[in-house]
């Protein structure tokens, strides 16, 4: 099949993309600038992508900043929440709506492809909170994609039932260099290892039993 992955270069998406390739499918990497706080996540996609020589476009989305800016993840005067996540410390990172904003552009580009499918990497430890993770949301929006065009494409959400302990464990398996794919919310040089996806990203690895390879500024002692 040919399939266009939602790209951000954090751990999830990276073994998506990886297991996109194993499993021998034409693969087309999309990555998005919506304005977020930082880029280091949109240069490890980069990188990450053409060390599997897969076709990468980042889109400069980043005007929708100014409507987005109720968010850690693109206002810099909202601290990004530390430790592990609750439910109300992780909405400060919901960006409203985005997954619609992302999937509906990589579904354009793929419709103009000619493509299958657009494959995206939410998995069950995301649905919980944000709300355009859920199963729900996902299956109402790959109805409507399948009215989109002339031509359908289908949404694959392959991890949407596995942890993200699930999703190393696999990544691990496929090779991934998860020391190039990128998690923290604040940015620097490197992780900050206290901030809720670098919690998540220590823990995944804790639970997959798969060696940690990334570098923090700080661990988070479970």
């Amino acid at each position: 099949m040919k399939v266009v992955v939602v790209y951000s270069g954090g751990m999830d998406s990276s073994v998506l993309l990886y297991q996109m390739v194993a499993e021998g499918h034409e693969v087309y990497a999309l990555s998005v600038n919506y304005g977020q706080r930082h880029r280091r996540e949109l240069d490890a996609a980069a990188t990450i992508a053409a060390g599997l020589s897969v076709t990468h476009r980042t889109v400069d989305l980043s005007g929708l900043q100014a409507l987005w800016s109720g968010s850690a993840l693109t206002n810099t005067a909202i601290a990004v929440p530390a430790g592990y996540y609750t439910e109300e410390s992780m909405k400060a990172t919901v960006v409203p709506n985005r997954n619609m904003v992302l999937l509906s552009v990589a579904a354009s580009w793929a419709l103009s492809l000619q493509a299958d499918a657009v494959a995206y990497a939410a998995h069950a430890g995301d649905h919980t909170i944000y709300p355009d993770c859920r199963e729900e949301f996902v299956s109402a929006l790959s109805s409507a994609l399948l009215l989109a065009d002339w031509h359908q494409v289908t949404l694959m959400r392959p991890f949407i039932e596995k942890s993200k302990g699930d999703i190393c464990r696999l990544g691990a398996s496929l090779r991934v260099p998860f020391e190039k794919s990128w998690s923290c919310y604040r940015g620097g040089e490197i992780h900050c290892g206290t901030c809720g996806t670098c919690v998540e990203r220590q823990e995944a690895f804790l639970h997959a039993g798969v060696l940690d390879p990334t570098a923090y500024e700080a661990r988070y002692k479970f």
